[in-house]
């Protein structure tokens, strides 16, 4: 009998932690989501009806796409998508390049000062961003690659951090699959992308995808390195949507383009969710 009560009292409570649970979880969802069906919204009045609004309402009755018609007319919203669409591609396929070798060449071959350039290399991420920045400048300005793709990209094509991930990821691949792979005279190229990125994959993907969404939502770079429209992206093309497009106060206009430009990274999160998750664990896990 008490055992029946011990058992019905442990139910009731584990119930009841599970529905604080599940109403905290939906609160906080709430105000996480809340500013996007915000943005959503706003981008749906009409200018006359958002400016009617004394008190901000929570939905409208007369929806309108005619700000995302505008988003795209007044200013050159589609040209700054495809600059932003080749810095991303290209930036993000030269960074993988980079960091793969990088990272194999850490965590797999053997020569003289690999620890010590390793640490040093480790201690890159000790300087503070805007130090980096500064220096940047500095030199792309120095080789007059300012207003090209080129300026944009090369600053951009390395990262300490996603070597470091994918380091400590191919260190976990047991050394008897390496030496097994020698002896059968498998080069060490072939190694890696025959055993190692297939093993990888999902850290690859993971640092992929967050490596689009930096590329996507690079801001002081390109507003530093560019001053010509034709080179602007979507982050810093904002700015110029603002000032020269349809102007400050039409702030159904200016929701309609940045739900434009938001829509693809959301959509690419909630597409590839589950495999960043997985990258990330898998990066956090040893052995």
């Amino acid at each position: 009998m008490d055992y029946e009560k011990i058992e019905k009292n442990a139910l009731v409570r584990q119930r009841a932690l599970k529905a604080v649970t599940y109403a905290l979880l939906t609160l906080w969802a709430v105000l996480v989501l809340f500013p996007f069906y915000w943005m959503v919204l706003t981008s749906l009045k009409s200018y006359g009806a958002y400016n009617a609004e004394w008190v901000p309402k929570l939905y409208t009755l007369s929806p309108t796409l005619e700000n995302y018609r505008e988003a795209f007319t007044a200013v050159p919203l589609a040209g700054y998508f495809v600059n932003t669409i080749i810095f991303t591609v290209i930036t993000t396929a030269a960074m993988l390049l980079v960091t793969v070798l990088a990272a194999f060449a850490f965590a797999r071959l053997n020569f003289r000062g690999k620890n010590l350039a390793f640490t040093a290399f480790l201690a890159l991420m000790m300087i503070p961003s805007e130090l980096v920045v500064i220096t940047n400048f500095v030199t792309i300005t120095n080789l007059d690659l300012r207003n090209t793709f080129t300026g944009l990209i090369l600053p951009s094509v390395t990262s300490v951090f996603y070597i470091y991930l994918l380091k400590e990821n191919f260190a976990q691949i047991p050394d008897e699959l390496y030496y097994a792979a020698k002896v059968d005279g498998t080069s060490d190229l072939k190694y890696l992308f025959k055993v190692m990125i297939p093993i990888c994959r999902p850290t690859i993907i993971t640092v992929t995808i967050l490596k689009v969404i930096e590329c996507w939502n690079a801001y002081v770079w390109p507003r530093l390195i560019t001053d010509d429209e034709s080179y602007f992206l979507v982050s810093n093309g904002i700015q110029a949507i603002r000032e020269n497009g349809f102007g400050r106060d039409n702030i159904p206009a200016m929701m309609a383009a940045v739900v434009v430009i938001s829509a693809p990274l959301i959509l690419l999160f909630l597409i590839f969710r589950r495999k960043i998750m997985a990258g990330v664990s898998r990066g956090g896990v040893k052995g």
